[in-house]
Formats: structure tokens, sequence, C-alpha cells
């Protein structure tokens, strides 16, 4: 069951977007699983893809066509990534955005393709082509929802959120979907991200406002510490706003809505986490006191993808000694161990050092037990920090990933 993940709550319409979701069977009859979205002419998109350097043929032809043109149709398949099949993928994502393109009537890079599933399996052209025509039929501006369960592979849950803001009297909307529950890492983790607003941005700050957005969000959670080569993460503006474009990077309404955008792209990425595959402990890692924020990143990490650390959290075991040791093995130059203090909560279990000299086993079982849990480093060696969420590793995590191609 996912941790802490909260129902589906209301997703409001984005002026400008629609979009219709089919059952095309590509993995399992009767699934949800291809999604059409409609963007109007005019509006604007940013992207940020996997930095996997052995990315999915939809990943290659997506850059390639938004290199070209704005998009006007985005196209999403789950149960197959189409990653790892060469010359023959690419024409098959091709295959799929002439098709879309000659149904909607625009031209065919102005439509880009994402696939997730399995890697390493020919696309099932037939069965997406067969689908679009009923995907096409339902467009809807009230189809994210529908949207947000036809994206999911493993997940347990969709996930979605949404924000209405009123910025200098006009009222602006945010609505995003996400997928992902395992093969999660930064850069971008197995996940795919469609984000909307109403407002008009103007495209590098679009772009820009993305970014940020995705540096401390989706590239902060991890699951398993494996990079996919699906991942990508689209941001619209559709313009269709009352409020005036947005051209200054250092204005205040620039400034709240890119916070917003954050906020939604934080909230989905712990969605993600909070869903990982056979997860039963959400865990947030701040490392504060770094010479630098890559520097607190990398100690972050190296607690949060230690196998040992991940199974004792399963257990509610409070052995701190495996976190002191990714702590210690994490590449830290000149780290003063003297200096490192290490909290579970508001349990201090490592000062100067080494253990707490008030830390007892009963303190550190309590913390543990809990269902979300923070884990705090203080390197005290500068003064920047970073966050990282993870969850902990159960039995079901290795069941869902043995039986993943049956």
């Amino acid at each position: 069951m996912p941790v802490g993940l909260k129902p589906l709550s209301v997703l409001h319409p984005v002026a400008g977007v629609r979009l219709g979701t089919a059952s095309a069977g590509i993995k399992k009859p009767g699934r949800r699983d291809l999604v059409v979205m409609e963007i109007p002419p005019g509006a604007n998109c940013a992207a940020v893809f996997t930095q996997n350097a052995f990315c999915a043929a939809p990943v290659i032809l997506a850059r390639r066509y938004l290199a070209q043109a704005a998009p006007r149709y985005l196209l999403v398949n789950t149960g197959n990534a189409n990653a790892g099949t060469g010359a023959q993928g690419l024409r098959d994502a091709e295959t799929c955005c002439v098709e879309l393109a000659k149904l909607v009537g625009c031209a065919a890079h102005e439509v880009l393709p994402f696939s997730t599933g399995v890697i390493g399996e020919p696309l099932p052209v037939e069965k997406i082509l067969a689908g679009l025509p009923e995907a096409y039929a339902k467009l809807s501006a009230t189809g994210w929802e529908d949207a947000a369960y036809g994206i999911m592979t493993t997940d347990t849950a969709p996930k979605g959120v949404s924000r209405q803001l009123t910025l200098h009297g006009h009222a602006v909307t945010i609505t995003g979907i996400a997928k992902g529950s395992g093969m999660i890492r930064p850069d971008m983790a197995t996940m795919l991200a469609y984000i909307a607003t109403d407002a008009a941005v103007a495209p590098q700050l679009l772009q820009r406002c993305l970014s940020d957005a995705v540096r401390v969000s989706f590239n902060r959670i991890t699951v398993d510490g494996d990079t996919s080569t699906n991942d990508a993460c689209v941001l619209i503006a559709t313009g269709r706003s009352t409020l005036p474009r947005v051209t200054d990077s250092a204005s205040a309404v620039y400034q709240t809505l890119a916070s917003a955008v954050t906020e939604i792209c934080v909230e989905l990425a712990q969605a993600i986490v909070r869903d990982g595959e056979g997860a039963t402990k959400f865990i947030t890692i701040e490392v504060n006191g770094g010479a630098g924020e890559e520097e607190c990143s990398r100690v972050a990490y190296a607690i949060a993808h230690s196998p040992l650390v991940k199974t004792a959290f399963f257990a509610s075991d409070p052995n701190w000694g495996r976190i002191l040791a990714a702590v210690g093995r994490s590449g830290i130059a000149d780290l003063d161990l003297e200096q490192v203090t290490i909290h579970l909560g508001e349990t201090c279990i490592v000062k100067n050092g080494a253990r707490a000299p008030d830390y007892t086993e009963a303190q550190g079982r309590q913390v543990m037990s809990a269902d979300e849990i923070r884990v705090g480093v203080d390197l005290k060696c500068g003064a920047h920090h970073a966050t990282v969420w993870t969850c902990d590793f159960s039995y079901d995590y290795v069941r869902i990933n043995a039986e993943y191609r049956t």
C-alpha cells in the first residue's frame, strides 16, 4: 500500500488542454494504456528528459521534434518502453506520430511520443494505431483523471495535483499528473509527468521554470537507484488566462508562478516515492552543513541508495551504524567525523562521530516504527543543504520486480 499517499484530488481543467484515454491492450486487455493530450495553437512547451545515454526511441524523437516546432499533441503509451529497439524502434515511434497527425490534422513533428513499460520489446504499433481513434474521440478538458490512470505502470494509485491562483487579479490554473513507482533515481527516474498552466510564459522562461522545479523535486527522489531510459517531464503554458504574458524572471508574478509549479512537482515527486514498489516507509533525508549542495546530495544519496539502510528501515531496526557507514563512504573530502551529527527524527543517534551518549535503542526503535521518518545529517563544514526522499526495501519490492515481465 502507498505510504501516506492521498486520494486523487480534483484536477482542474487548464484552458486549451484536452486529454483522451483509451484501452489499446498493449500489455493487458481492458487496461487504460493510451493517452492523447491536445495542446492549443500558440502554447509554449518546455521539457526535460532522462540523462541515461541509452535513452529510448520516443525520447530521441521527442527531443528532435521539440527542437523543430511547438507541439500540438502528446502521445503516451504504457506497457512498452520502446527502448533498446534500435532503428526499428525509431521507425515505430515515427509511425505512431504520423498516424495521429493524420487523424487530428497536424504535422507529424507536432506530435511528441512518450512510452513507458518493458524495455527491449518491439512496440506493438498495430495496437496503438487501433486505439488512437478512441483516445481522440474522448478528448476532453476534464480528461485529467482518466489520463492519470492511463499513464500508470506498476503504480498502485494515480498521481495528480492541481492549484488555482490569483496573480495580480487574474485567475491562473496549474494541473499536473505523473507516473512512477519503481526504477526510480534522479536524472530523472522511471517517470512521466505532464503539467499545464493557462498562464502565458515566454519559452526560455518556461524552460527555466521547469528545470529549476525538477532539480529540487523529480531529481531529488530515489526508490532503488536505477535511472530509466524513458523519463520525461513536460510543462505547457497555453496562454489562455487573462494574466499578461510573463517575461521577467525577477517579477513577483513569475516568482509566485514558479513557486507554485515547484510545489506541484515536489508533491508529484513525493507521491512517486510514497507509491514506491513495495514501500512501507516514506523517508526524508536532510543533509545540512555541507561545503556545497552537490556534496550534501552525495551524502543524502549514499544513505538513500544503501540496501542495508533501506532494509533496516523496513524492519524498523534502528541500526544506526549503517547510516554512519553510508555517510563515511560518500566520498566527501576532508570530512571531520568528530563534527558529524546524525538524527532519527528528533532523536540524536550520532554526536561527534560516535553514538550519542544519551541515545537509547528504545528511542531509535520508536522513531523507526513510524510510517514517515526523517534522517538528519549535519556535516558542520559549510552552509549548504540538500533534501532527498526515498523509501524502504521490502519483500514486495523483490517480488514485484521478479514478476515484472510475467
